[in-house]
């Protein structure tokens, strides 16, 4: 196979996708990496690589608002296979957008109110509060807050807004706090298979909570792999918590670390090949609007370019 990482900066050095990409290629796999904020794309040529058939199949690994979304979109638009599938990564990528995704699918969500300006929240009722305001574009549990009354909305914004993490330069979304035991349950899946992780919530930082593989609770589990239907993703992770009405979904992140899943890279590795050979099979239940197509892998093989022919390398 002929793959291409797109890959932030950020995670230049972690083992997702870092060690994905040195087992694809110690399997004997071709991989080439573009590192969107360190290159100069040729975008009008995309369509020409495409049909080149210099790649299989391209794979993102971004932080949120990166410009690696916009290139795998482009490359979808021009017919190529994309891992996770574009539409999908767009739909959790927006965390406002992916509250009214998950709502409409019936995944249990909180209610979740969108505004540019954390003052604006003061609308809503204080039988909601505390609340848990974020910005919609954020990752990792950076510049998540808890808001104890309105009068705490605009408390420590200009530092959130300082650190680069991209709060205040775009929607914020604030969600009424779901009371839990201050530990979350991550759930990861991998191409249909489950795995289920504890970890101290970054709401509770005091809690002292190793992060270790646990037993996968079945109605976590069905709510889990629902959320791959609802958004149509094949590699996720699933913020999960067990609130006093049940499980709750809080976040999900489209190629998280899969960190305390056994044999993650491997697993990992071989699921991505899968994708790439096969395409997804999942159908995007939410509508949402098409990208390109994802085309099937022909058998014409072309000399493998240099990663200078799509204007930068790892």
């Amino acid at each position: 196979m002929r793959l291409c990482f797109l890959v932030e900066e950020q995670y230049r050095h972690d083992g997702m996708p870092r060690d994905v990409i040195a087992q694809l290629r110690a399997w004997g796999h071709q991989v080439d990496v573009l590192m969107p904020g360190r290159s100069l794309i040729r975008m009008s040529e995309l369509s020409e690589v495409v049909a080149d058939g210099r790649h299989d199949a391209w794979v993102l690994k971004t932080v949120s608002g990166g410009p690696g979304l916009t290139l795998l979109e482009a490359a979808a638009t021009t017919g190529l296979t994309t891992v996770n599938d574009v539409r999908a990564i767009r739909g959790v990528r927006d965390k406002a957008l992916a509250a009214v995704i998950a709502r409409a699918g019936g995944l249990p969500v909180p209610m979740t109110y969108a505004a540019v300006r954390a003052e604006e929240f003061a609308e809503i009722p204080e039988a909601e509060y505390p609340l848990v305001v974020k910005p919609a574009d954020g990752s990792s549990g950076r510049a998540v807050r808890l808001v104890e009354r309105p009068g705490q909305l605009t408390a420590g914004t200009a530092e959130a807004t300082s650190d680069g993490t991209g709060a205040g330069d775009g929607m914020l979304i604030a969600q009424p706090y779901v009371p839990n035991s201050g530990t979350d349950l991550k759930v990861y899946c991998v191409a249909g298979d489950l795995y289920a992780t504890e970890r101290c919530s970054p709401l509770h930082p005091d809690q002292a909570v190793p992060e270790q593989q646990v037993p996968l609770p079945p109605e976590v589990a069905r709510i889990a792999a629902e959320v791959g239907t609802v958004f149509g993703l094949d590699l996720y992770g699933v913020d999960v918590l067990l609130g006093p009405d049940g499980p709750v979904v809080v976040d999900i992140n489209d190629f998280p670390s899969f960190r305390q899943v056994p044999d993650a890279v491997a697993r990992v590795s071989a699921a991505v090949l899968r994708l790439a050979r096969h395409g997804s099979e999942r159908e995007l239940a939410t509508g949402l609007p098409f990208i390109g197509h994802q085309r099937e892998i022909g058998h014409r093989r072309e000399p493998w370019p240099t990663a200078e022919a799509l204007g930068g390398a790892w």
